[in-house]
């Protein structure tokens, strides 16, 4: 791959005095794959640099244009400039998490002022703004409607990050920026190291926190486990978060009213399908009445199996089930009506077996081919694993790399990544996709991890899939309140019978049982009443606390930081009906997602997408041909994930489906009707 820009004299002799930095050469790999074998720490920062030099001259050679404004002559080079940076950041933002260092995270913190710097510059460059306004306000019936989604996509990024404000406010804008980079970067590195001590006093990484409260019949290390997780980020020490989450808050409501909205789930919202944080507010209160209704009923399930155990000398009497004993005594439930135990599933479920199984799905569904690629570059050769990506007539898909084992160098969770978008470059070539899925995944899984797996590469396939011409609407580069409808709908398919029997072997080839996988589909609505209400109250969690308008000034220390937010997660289980027995699936000080993963005022996309995805779903459940109906997947594949961005999300939606989601299908899914 090769893009041609025009340079400054100064860039090109900085490249020819570090020819050795490889961000400034042409990487003669296979698939232009990054060479991380010859990247160096020190290769970062000098490599941002130029990339920034490179861009600003581009821009330069934009706003120089004496012709009047057009896409051809403004959008387009727009769109295909940095592509220093872009190399850059594709491979630094991926090591970071998840081969983190002392090194890189300083690498990180020298970076994030460089770079919120000059995107305060384009976003401020008055001269930029007024050819793409011109374009803007002209006739746009001959662009196609990609181009217009990009034009708007770029138009609305400056009003939205405050082209028309004045100079001095303009200056503020830079500060809070630049300041709320900072400080979530320091948050999510936080997180990571309140995490590794977790694991380092308890023996166990936070990713098996599920399977450990399971499984642990000692009630005592269960809540002792219970308080220490739920702790992380709030224990007064060098890795608090409680005045930083305030001071980012702070940040971002001053932002919100500098734009003239009267909070920041306001500017949030104001570009994403729900639109207002009234939509969400209705939208996730309809939930929580259900959820926590169902999970009462959960409660007084468990109760009878914690009275058997108070019955038999185990537990004293009036013990009742506390937020430490929900994943235990749910398991007991759950073997009890459904006859099923993780530990009988897991065999079946070896990590080569479930990623075989979401290779068997995309090749059926949609086409896609995987071949593993033996001896190209990888950041952890020991841990990662390459894919070249093809479709049936040979032509190339992408690349995908997957990286499921833990380790302490990377943070918890499970994520895709792009480390190259898709896109059409200067000469017209179509650029294909570098995608990353990562995990702390266990060698045997249990049926959680097979679904995450099965989510992750949901995301894959939008970013693998795609069909754009511009970076900036290629794949997932789609609203936060709709991207994780594609991640949601892959999961559809893990425990269809069908593909089961393709995938799920035990160590000795014996296919999974089809009483087993009974078992395992019947169980799918089981526990939905805790998980349902866990993920709504924190995604209320993150509304709430970015609806507010001020924070009061006398906050301003880690206590009274600590005593405002344990107050505020109070009241606010009190006022949603938050069952006692549940906490928030993420609390404050260690909400990486929305402290410090840019999912602010978006917790609530997983449940507004899996609304779309389980009513896209229901349409395949009601075909003839079953889930596995090509004609629907060929729609689904062009409609959806071959489009990315390049429409507004509902009308994507309509085109699907005929008409607009309906909710039943997630209620009936989550088996809350």
């Amino acid at each position: 791959m090769k893009r041609t820009f025009p340079l400054l004299a100064a860039l090109v002799l900085l490249m020819a005095c570090n020819h050795t930095n490889p961000f400034l050469q042409e990487w003669d790999t296979p698939y232009g794959i990054p060479p991380f074998d010859k990247i160096k720490v020190s290769d970062y920062i000098p490599a941002i640099k130029a990339g920034i030099e490179q861009q600003k001259a581009e821009i330069d050679a934009i706003t120089a244009n004496a012709e009047a404004p057009t896409f051809e002559n403004t959008i387009v080079p727009l769109e295909l400039s940095g592509s220093i940076l872009s190399k850059v950041q594709g491979v630094l933002y991926n090591v970071a998490e998840t081969d983190r260092s002392d090194a890189l995270d300083a690498v990180v913190e020298e970076s994030i002022p460089l770079l919120s710097d000059h995107e305060a510059d384009i976003s401020f460059n008055k001269a930029l703004y007024e050819r793409i306004a011109a374009i803007w306000n002209a006739d746009q019936s001959a662009l196609t409607r990609e181009q217009q989604m990009v034009l708007k996509k770029h138009y609305e990024s400056f009003e939205r990050e405050g082209i028309g404000l004045p100079e001095e406010q303009q200056a503020r804008l830079r500060e809070i920026n630049a300041e709320i980079a900072a400080k979530t970067q320091k948050i999510g590195n936080n997180i990571l190291a309140e995490s590794n001590a977790f694991k380092e006093k308890f023996g166990f990484s936070v990713s098996a926190y599920p399977e450990k409260m399971t499984t642990t019949s000692d009630r005592e290390l269960r809540k002792a486990y219970n308080e220490a997780y739920t702790s992380r980020g709030h224990h007064g020490n060098e890795y608090d978060n409680a005045l930083l989450v305030i001071e980012v808050l702070r940040l971002r409501q001053e932002k919100a009213k500098l734009l003239g909205f009267p909070n920041s789930a306001a500017y949030t919202l104001d570009n994403k399908m729900a639109k207002t944080p009234a939509t969400v507010d209705n939208f996730l209160r309809d939930i929580i009445k259900a959820s926590t209704a169902k999970a009462r009923e959960e409660i007084a399930d468990m109760q009878k199996v914690m009275d058997e155990d108070i019955a038999a000398g185990i537990l004293p009497a009036g013990s009742k089930i506390e937020p430490w004993d929900w994943w235990y005594y749910a398991e007991k439930v759950r073997k009890l009506k459904y006859d099923l135990d993780d530990e009988e599933v897991k065999p079946y479920f070896q990590m080569d077996s479930v990623r075989n199984g979401i290779f068997l799905a995309a090749k059926q569904l949609y086409g896609v081919n995987m071949e593993k690629l033996e001896g190209v570059p990888s950041y952890n050769p020991d841990c990662v694993t390459t894919w070249k990506v093809t479709a049936d007539d040979g032509s190339l898909i992408g690349i995908f790399t997957t990286d499921y084992l833990p380790r302490d160098s990377k943070r918890g969770g499970a994520w895709m990544n792009n480390i190259r978008e898709q896109y059409v470059d200067a000469e017209g070539n179509d650029v294909r996709p570098i995608i990353v899925n990562v995990g702390n995944l266990a060698e045997y899984m249990n049926v959680d991890q097979v679904q995450t797996v099965f989510h992750e590469f949901g995301h894959a396939l939008h970013g693998l899939l795609t069909k754009c011409h511009y970076p900036s609407v290629s794949g997932t580069a789609v609203t936060r309140d709709f991207v994780e409808m594609f991640s949601q709908f892959n999961e559809n398919w893990a425990f269809q019978p069908e593909l089961l029997a393709k995938y799920a072997h035990n160590d000795r080839n014996e296919t999974i049982p089809a009483a087993l996988v009974e078992k395992i589909n019947n169980s799918l609505k089981f526990n939905q009443g805790f998980m349902t209400t866990e993920l709504c109250a924190a995604s209320i969690l993150d509304l709430k606390w970015h609806e507010l308008a001020d924070i009061p000034a006398d906050i301003n220390s880690t206590e009274t930081a600590t005593a405002f937010i344990d107050g505020f997660e109070e009241q606010l289980a009190k006022s949603i009906g938050l069952n006692p027995e549940i906490t928030y699936r993420y609390r404050t000080t260690y909400f990486n997602h929305i402290f410090s993963s840019g999912y602010n005022t978006g917790y609530y996309g997983y449940l507004w997408s899996e609304v779309l995805d389980k009513d896209a779903f229901s349409i395949f459940e009601a075909s003839p041909e079953g889930p596995f109906d090509l004609a629907l997947a060929k729609k689904f594949k062009e409609t959806f994930l071959e489009r990315g961005g390049s429409e507004e999300p509902m009308k994507l939606y309509v085109e699907f489906a005929g008409r607009e989601p309906d909710s039943h299908a997630f209620l009936v899914g989550r088996g809350l009707i």
